[in-house]
């Protein structure tokens, strides 16, 4: 074990120095550095020694070219045990640089900053990830550290290895290192690849910032964690249990649906990833209700998710139902109080969450699929009335809302709905007649409505069972995707029955 001679410091976030540098000179260790590593070093009352003099060149290109010297990077890819790297070293005039200390330029931080392309650019770091990348390679010999956090670490391993580090501490803080510069390309390229708006690239590269290692996945033999793109988490935990891996699944579906529902109306309860209810009605506890009342069997240990304020008035009909979950775009000081008095009840503030849009990831074994979200938001451009029989407006809003709401319930899909809220849901089977079944079975178990019911199936009828059985029920209009070479027959009875149909241009499957 050798000790370490020389460390070179390059790092932009110069937070917690002192106590380093205090290490690095009980241990006898030169120090070089750059720019305002170095301005920051002398400040604090250290020796050091700025790299240009180090390396007899200066600074160039406004700083873009300062640690991109052959000294620099000989000295940390030396190998000490090699002969011929040992006579370059000499003939060269170079020293071994044994302890590299390097953070990286904020780029994520100036992606949130700014959206100033040239001022993008500029914050991506060369410089940096050159030599982390040269002393992870090398970590035989050298100690790469790329986090504060890693720094009463290494002052451990000085004090208690007389300043050297172990190899197993060299081999992890390596390991590390390449994942830090794995990840920071990754981001930049992640922002080049979204500038020039190319989804699908050739290779394609997946990042994250480790959230938290949940209890456990699924199910208690499953590990799991949650990952963000983001260096900061964009839901807030203000009450309640340590969320699950089946709660997050919970809440990223029911944020996905009151997020793209009308701002400030939206409510929507979900369990296991489908809708049981949902509605846009303005009164915040009327649309609680009304949502509440399509399947309130399902909702029970479910996630209420709206896209307003939770007020008092909303979380005294809230605390009467058994919820694993409320998240809200905040809540006020009353409500707050009344729902904490669950103290396991997990309450989410998603002020800070926007759904944009983005790429959808499944996974098998080392193969991934791809594609972008169906987020579309229609309106009634987007639909041809193809029955006799037109659409009231109160019918065309429904429908509207309906079909929205169609693509977050599971293939194969059935919504009902009246008054601006789901009245039934059937989803996930296998035959469409079956999903129509039991959104009706729905309806007429929970649902009392003197309001037309219209009807929304995310794919075609295959045959005029389907909207025979919705028609029977007293669905008065009917919303699905064309495609099916039995569509004019569906259009007859349709006519035949005085029923609205109405044609979409586009399927919601969600398998």
């Amino acid at each position: 074990m050798r000790k370490i001679k020389k460390a070179l410091i390059s790092v932009y976030d110069k937070k917690n120095l002192k106590p380093l540098l205090n290490s690095l000179k009980k241990n006898k260790i030169e120090i070089i550095s750059s720019g305002g590593t170095y301005k920051e070093i002398k400040k604090l009352g250290f020796k050091c020694t700025e790299i240009s003099d180090y390396t007899g060149s200066s600074e160039i290109l406004d700083g873009r070219v300062k640690t991109l010297h052959p000294k620099i990077h000989a000295g940390i890819l030396n190998k000490r045990g090699n002969k011929s790297h040992n006579q370059d070293l000499i003939r060269n005039n170079y020293e071994n640089i044994d302890l590299v200390i390097v953070n990286f330029y904020p780029f994520e931080e100036t992606l949130s900053n700014t959206s100033n392309h040239r001022k993008i650019i500029e914050n991506i770091d060369i410089g940096g990830p050159t030599m982390v990348r040269a002393a992870a390679k090398n970590y035989d010999d050298v100690t790469v550290i790329t986090s504060i956090s890693q720094y009463e670490e290494l002052i451990s391993e000085l004090s208690k290895f007389r300043g050297s580090t172990s190899k197993i501490f060299r081999e992890k803080m390596s390991q590390i290192a390449f994942t830090e510069t794995a990840y920071y390309d990754a981001v930049v390229s992640n922002y080049l690849t979204n500038i020039n708006k190319n989804n699908f690239t050739r290779k394609k590269i997946f990042y994250g910032n480790l959230i938290e290692k949940l209890r456990y996945g699924e199910n208690p033999h499953q590990e799991s964690a949650i990952y963000s793109q983001n260096d900061h988490f964009k839901i807030k935990q203000l009450n309640g249990k340590q969320l699950s891996y089946n709660n997050y699944n919970d809440i990223f579906a029911a944020l996905t649906i009151s997020k793209s529902l009308p701002k400030n109306t939206g409510l929507s309860i979900i369990k296991h990833t489908n809708p049981c209810g949902v509605s846009i009605l303005k009164n915040s506890v009327e649309c609680f209700k009304s949502a509440l009342n399509c399947d309130p069997i399902s909702a029970f240990g479910g996630i209420v998710s709206c896209n307003f304020k939770i007020n008092k008035k909303l979380a005294i009909e809230l605390n009467k139902l058994f919820l694993e979950v409320i998240v809200g775009n905040n809540f006020d000081a009353e409500a707050l109080k009344i729902l904490r008095r669950k103290k396991n009840l997990r309450l989410i503030d998603a002020s800070k969450f926007d759904l944009y849009e983005n790429l959808k990831f499944s996974s098998f074994n080392e193969n991934i699929l791809v594609q972008s979200e169906d987020n579309k938001i229609f309106n009634k451009k987007d639909f041809k009335i193809v029955s006799k029989k037109k659409p009231t407006k109160s019918q065309l809003e429904d429908l509207i809302f309906a079909f929205n709401v169609c693509r977050f319930v599971k293939s194969n899909a059935i919504v009902l709905a009246s008054n601006k809220t789901t009245v039934g849901i059937g989803s996930g089977q296998p035959s469409r007649l079956d999903s129509c079944q039991i959104a009706i079975n729905k309806m007429k178990k929970f649902t009392k409505t003197s309001s037309d019911i219209v009807a929304a199936s995310d794919a075609f009828f295959p045959f005029i069972d389907g909207i025979e059985k919705l028609v029977q029920s007293g669905v008065k209009a009917v919303i699905q995707p064309s495609g099916s070479i039995n569509d004019k027959e569906v259009i007859r009875f349709a006519n035949e029955t005085n029923t609205v149909l109405i044609f979409s241009k586009t399927r919601h499957f969600r398998h």
